[in-house]
């Protein structure tokens, strides 16, 4: 997952590859260390998330080491359906002199289109720009235009050494900054700056550690030299005090949570020993690495209480070699299959199509292997040009195209042509919505019964063909669809399928009866029709 932080969370090393900046940022230097002599000066820090209920960790890291500039600044967070204009008009309610954007995939076009107002309506305004989507490439990109400066890597230190230096007029020249590497115990936590209303309505992001030591090639993290730990007293001090508050919603964004098992079992344990019916955790897990005491501490969580998120991306070794993922196969299904039996746990796990190698045949097999090993949900991605992630080494070699706009997907490699690409990214949309919903539980399993793949992708493929639509169907629509496609496409499971509909349907809430939907088609709903009209008339002739 991508994680809430203003600028990367990667350690910053630029790397010779296709389609990377072949100017080096400097490194920032600032020489000036005195106090700021306007101690009026106005900072706002901004990003735009996603959903409201995501709050930025990055903005409050930032927040946090500011020193003596904190009691200058406000964040200010938004959501993406929030227009431009009105970002801007709420952003200059605070008249700042500097504002900070985090910008990242999800938010790169509406950031820009802020920052390209904020430019025409207050130019004086010094903008900086930091996160994952402006650390690399960054003078290829528009926004970069429009801005004052950019930070690239972690700018937990350097975006309040910049901010004085901007406040006493002796700013750098050059506008794309390399933020220096701070040791983790330098830093200040972020988490007494949740406030009461994060605590209540959003998610908490928190993180013992950062950095990956694998090196899978479509992540930033392949860019890290390790993963490093904060000093782990001092984190569940934090996490005590977040719980005495009323935080309930953990979401951990360490990238392998579960490498240091004696780390793992210690925070599992703090958080098992305040176990309540509201407390939810998430994790992001190596499937491969379930070492026998900490399975046996999984199973004393109860139901509701956990989430996995569980990278697999690919089975296929060929691939596997392609991105330098390394991933013991046949120890990740088994570790699958035992949370699935032994815990309560609701297990997320990833796939990745249009990997470098993959064909659609063997991201098939992929799918048919997990699917045996029965997570909750099968998230399925298409493959993201992040910049700076080292996959692009292969454009040339497996003819690798890009969409040259956001959110950057892959459209087709030498493997799988763009009708195959976009006929993925339907069956993967068509999942969403009736796989991983969980609205469809008892349902899914006697479709998907004997070759869930191309099963699904039938009824996928029928959908479309009938709607047009991949969005936009309402609940009641998608049963009908469902079971319509089913009739014609599998007729021997449609008896079974209805009795099984039908307990999803009376779960659902939905208004009305079952026995009312159009479940086998307009044919028969006209058919049926046309009957009671025969005996209506019949009965007058009488």
């Amino acid at each position: 997952m991508a994680t809430q932080q203003f600028s990367s969370d990667f350690s910053v090393k630029q790397i010779d590859i296709a389609a990377a900046d072949t100017s080096e940022p400097i490194e920032y230097n600032p020489t000036h260390q005195h106090e700021a002599l306007d101690s009026s000066a106005k900072i706002v820090l901004a990003t735009i998330n996603a959903k409201y209920i995501h709050a930025s960790l990055g903005l409050r890291y930032l927040y946090a080491n500011l020193k003596e500039l904190q009691g200058n600044c406000e964040i200010k967070e938004f959501v993406i359906q929030t227009r431009a204009i009105d970002i801007v008009e709420r952003i200059l309610e605070s008249k700042p002199d500097i504002v900070g954007f985090g910008v990242y995939i999800w938010n790169i076009v509406e950031t820009t289109n802020v920052v390209s107002l904020l430019k025409v309506i207050a130019p004086e305004i010094k903008i900086v720009l930091g996160g994952p989507e402006v650390s690399y490439e960054s003078n290829n990109q528009a926004i970069v235009e429009s801005a004052d400066y950019v930070l690239t890597g972690p700018a937990d230190e350097s975006f309040y050494l910049l901010c004085k230096d901007i406040i006493n007029n002796t700013e750098p020249a050059q506008k794309v900054l390399k933020s220096k590497p701070i040791a983790l115990p330098d830093l200040e936590l972020p988490y007494q700056y949740y406030t009461d209303e994060d605590l209540k309505n959003r998610l908490l992001y928190v993180e013992a550690s950062r950095g990956c030591p694998f090196k899978c090639e479509f992540c930033l993290s392949s860019l890290d030299t390790a993963s490093n730990p904060f000093e782990l007293d001092l984190f569940l001090e934090e996490m005590e005090t977040l719980y005495q508050r009323g935080a309930r919603n953990f979401k951990f964004i360490d990238r392998t949570f579960n490498l240091n098992i004696k780390t793992t079992m210690q925070i599992m344990q703090f958080f098992l020993d305040k176990m309540s019916d509201e407390l939810f955790l998430h994790f992001e897990v190596v499937p491969d690495h379930l070492p026998r005491k900490l399975k046996e501490l999984l199973t004393q969580f109860p139901e509701g209480s956990l989430q996995f998120e569980v990278g697999i991306q690919t089975f296929n070794p060929e691939v596997q070699v392609n991105i330098n993922r390394k991933q013991n196969n046949p120890k990740s299904k088994e570790n699958l299959l035992w949370l699935r039996e032994n815990t309560s746990a609701h297990i997320h796990a990833d796939l990745i199509f249009g990997l470098p190698g993959e064909t659609f045949d063997t991201f098939r097999a992929s799918f048919n292997e997990l699917y045996l090993c029965r997570p909750h949900e099968i998230q399925l991605g298409i493959l993201k040009r992040l910049k700076g992630s080292p996959i692009i080494r292969h454009t040339e070699a497996f003819d690798l195209r890009f969409n040259p706009l956001p959110p950057f997907n892959i459209l087709s490699t030498d493997r799988v042509d763009f009708a195959t690409m976009q006929h993925v990214n339907r069956f993967a949309r068509y999942w969403d919505m009736m796989g991983n919903s969980g609205r469809f539980k008892h349902t899914m399993p006697h479709l998907l019964d004997g070759n869930p793949f191309d099963n699904f992708m039938a009824v996928a493929d029928w959908i479309f063909e009938k709607t047009g639509q991949t969005h936009q169907i309402n609940l009641k629509k998608l049963f009908e669809y469902l079971s319509q496609a089913i009739a014609q496409l599998f007729p021997e499971k449609h008896a079974a399928v209805l009795s099984a509909m039908e307990l999803d349907f009376n779960a659902s809430k939905l208004k009305g009866n079952f026995n009312t939907l159009d479940l086998h088609g307009n044919q028969q709903k006209v058919a049926s029709s046309q009957n009671k009209l025969a005996q209506r008339q019949q009965q007058h002739m009488q």
